[in-house]
């Protein structure tokens, strides 16, 4: 079964069936999180580096943000029976979209946050495909933990060559 992941959402699956999917990522972050173990996975798509840029937006939709969403990812990871000394990670996103003078650089500033939070807990980046100024679909296969990322407008086959 396909579990779409919106913007500004996460999902978790422990179905080997399973595949957890998000698309367009412009600027905004997309982590997958992988338990190889016990084959459960998890997709994060924030939007924003940090809650503190608005508190009352994080509480209505923590997974805006990337830290208060990859707590949530983390958290449902758990609930799914992940264990989170074997997190698999992998990180796609953070183009430079609408912004072509660099003034905002959200997607720098997306990558940035991702990666001091997963370093702050201990958590290292297998895969990344990030930057440019083309948005990326990426796909999570739960059965095994691969992960794809396409830009945008590639069908499978053509990315596959």
């Amino acid at each position: 079964m396909r579990i779409t992941v919106n913007i500004s959402d996460a999902r978790v699956s422990a179905k080997a069936d399973d595949l957890i999917v998000t698309y367009s990522l412009g600027s905004c972050i997309g982590v997958t999180l992988y338990d190889p173990l016990n084959r459960v996975g998890g997709m994060l798509h924030y939007q924003l580096p940090t809650s503190a840029l608005d508190a009352d937006r994080a509480r209505a939709n923590p997974t805006m943000f990337a830290d208060s969403g990859m707590e949530v990812l983390i958290q449902r990871m758990k609930e799914a029976g992940a264990r989170f000394d074997k997190l698999q990670v992998c990180v796609a996103g953070a183009a430079q979209i609408l912004d072509d003078a660099g003034v905002f650089n959200i997607g720098k500033r997306n990558h940035a946050a991702i990666r001091k939070i997963l370093w702050a807990k201990g958590l290292l980046i297998q895969q990344e495909d990030v930057g440019g100024s083309s948005p990326r679909n990426m796909y999570l296969n739960v059965a095994d933990g691969a992960v794809e990322i396409r830009p945008v407008g590639l069908s499978k086959s053509a990315s596959e060559k």
